[in-house]
């Protein structure tokens, strides 16, 4: 992976396997676009069902947002409002709700089960807070652990009230929230290493340092790099926002958002005291904070994503204060790695599935909540390419909308409309 790139993640990988370039023609059933988690979860389905599969990325294996962000495997799934409104006037109300429930959920097994049977070591621990950050915010609270129990997750999900809070965080912060300990937090890097190495044991083709150049759609469809090219049966691109491949149908539709992240230095004692569950938490916030303990005792802290796409220089300054707000007892804490991510986010923040040719497919869009998602829809991909779309066409009922002006100015209404709903949230 790129030195320039100094996250926790990457001083704490677990492999230094290297992959080749890609050089000289390969013949394959499937080529797929991007080692992130989605190419790596398709990739993977699809080797499991016998397919020879090769995955092209441009950097190495996890070097994008699936390397690099909070490691929290949950239930939120971002745009489901949206995707609600959509389903429910096409398949039924009681049926889309069925599918949007799915989509929370599915990727826990998911990613559980992989780990399990390829002995992936990735710091998986179980349990998580959905943090209250306002009265108002409690009472939406009391709403989903309602639904929660309903559809059967009562033993794994207890409503916290503010008084009851010091169990689980020492913060003054919050009023109250839900302890989930069906989600999950992890190492994503090697989660995503480790599954690049199962998809290499299973005869998988992975090439790095790889950037795709161009897709040549037909018959017959193929992907060139600058020194090779994979002719293949079908191609998908998992590119999410690292790309800019096939502008004239992807353009408009997907736009970067940076987002920071920092690591402690080593807490001690402290940590256990701070948190002593262990849980991964994130507030309820529009544009939320997200912190967990890593497995050597360092506060993981995430927040202030910035929309129109530019990176901050100081991420550790603009981080502190909310880590010192968040946790009193840490002013002054060394700040030992930060980085930031580009998260790829979609207007109405529905994940978007679809093909560009009859044998070229493509999946992006996560909105900042992709690591359950990605594996989710490397299912339905898989399944897809395989001749079972049903997962998949139901993706493509949602509607998207695009911006036609330019990915510059899209960047900037983009941008402008979240400030809008942030104003909004701070009424409530």
């Amino acid at each position: 992976m790129d030195d320039s790139i100094r996250s926790y993640y990457n001083a704490t990988r677990n492999s230094a396997q290297r992959y080749p370039r890609l050089e000289g023609e390969q013949r394959v059933d499937v080529a797929v676009i991007g080692g992130g988690f989605t190419g790596l979860a398709s990739a993977l389905e699809l080797a499991e069902r016998g397919v020879r599969v090769a995955l092209v990325e441009a950097q190495r294996i996890g070097w994008g947002q699936s390397g690099r962000n909070g490691g929290q495997v949950t239930g939120s799934l971002s745009g489901d409002a949206a995707m609600r409104r959509q389903l429910a006037r096409q398949i039924g109300a009681e049926a889309a709700d069925d599918f949007i429930w799915m989509l929370r959920w599915r990727g826990h097994d998911i990613i559980r089960r992989r780990i399990e049977r390829y002995g992936i070591a990735c710091d998986l621990k179980l349990g998580h807070l959905h943090a209250a950050y306002s009265a108002g915010h409690m009472r939406d609270m009391r709403q989903a652990h309602a639904e929660m129990v309903e559809r059967g997750l009562g033993a794994d999900v207890e409503l916290v009230e503010a008084k009851e809070m010091g169990r689980y965080l020492d913060t003054p912060l919050y009023h109250g929230g839900i302890v989930n300990r069906r989600n999950m937090h992890l190492h994503p890097l090697n989660l995503c290493l480790g599954e690049a190495r199962a998809l290499a044991g299973l005869g998988g083709l992975l090439f790095e340092d790889s950037p795709v150049l161009e897709i040549e759609h037909g018959p017959t469809p193929s992907i060139r790099t600058p020194q090779g090219r994979v002719v293949a049966d079908q191609v998908l691109l998992a590119g999410d926002v690292y790309h800019r491949l096939e502008p004239r149908k992807l353009g408009g539709m997907i736009f970067p958002a940076a987002g920071g992240i920092v690591a402690t230095e080593p807490l001690g004692a402290l940590a256990r005291q701070l948190n002593p569950l262990d849980l991964a938490v994130y507030d309820s916030r529009f544009v939320l904070d997200y912190y967990r303990m890593t497995a050597d005792g360092r506060l993981l802290f995430g927040g202030g994503a910035n929309y129109s796409g530019a990176a901050s220089r100081d991420i550790a300054a603009e981080l502190r204060p909310a880590i010192e707000r968040t946790f009193p007892q840490l002013r002054g804490v060394g700040i030992a790695f930060q980085w930031h991510c580009h998260m790829g986010i979609v207007i109405n923040r529905i994940p978007q599935l679809g093909k560009l040719s009859p044998r070229v497919w493509y999946a992006q869009g996560y909105s900042g909540h992709g690591l359950a998602t990605s594996h989710i829809v490397g299912e339905v991909m898989a399944a897809a390419l395989l001749g079972s779309p049903r997962g998949f066409e139901l993706f493509q009922r949602f509607r998207h909308r695009r911006v036609p002006v330019g990915d510059w100015l899209g960047q900037r209404m983009l941008a402008l409309g979240m400030w809008y709903y942030l104003q909004l949230e701070r009424w409530r």
